[in-house]
């Protein structure tokens, strides 16, 4: 029991340093990165309103969705569904483009799991964040 208990904490700690390791060293800061990056912030004062509204919400894999299709009128459903599925293919994109900056096309899984985290830690209060497979508010 104690063998196991220590092989444990002994990998928790690798772990721990692998993430750090993995969150300092990281390239983003490509002309490819830059790019994704300024279409994501043209993009995100038609967005912001959404995400107040509850509307459109940010996911758990570092996505966004039409949360509450009902708070968006019918008219302008089709306009809100572009814009979150564009914003969806700048993130996919952002996501492999840093693993391929850093010569990692492998980490893509991990680089979406550690955006999705900040953008969740960063939502503004009252947008509605996925955690633990339902929706909360912030």
């Amino acid at each position: 029991m104690m063998k196991n208990l220590f092989k444990f904490i002994v990998s928790l700690f690798a772990l721990t340093a692998a993430l750090n390791a993995f969150a300092v060293d990281l390239e983003i800061n490509t002309p490819g990165v830059n790019a994704i990056k300024q279409s994501m912030q043209a993009r995100h004062a038609q967005l912001a309103p959404l995400y107040a509204s509850g509307a459109v919400g940010l996911t758990s894999d570092g996505m966004i969705t039409l949360r509450d299709a009902g708070a968006v009128p019918l008219a302008q459903r089709q306009a809100v569904n572009a814009l979150v599925a564009a914003e969806n293919q700048d993130r996919n994109a952002l996501y492999a483009e840093i693993a391929n900056a850093n010569g990692h096309p492998e980490w893509q899984g991990e680089i979406r799991s550690t955006f999705a985290q900040r953008w969740i830690q960063r939502a503004q209060p009252g947008w509605w964040v996925q955690s633990g497979g339902g929706w909360t508010q912030k």
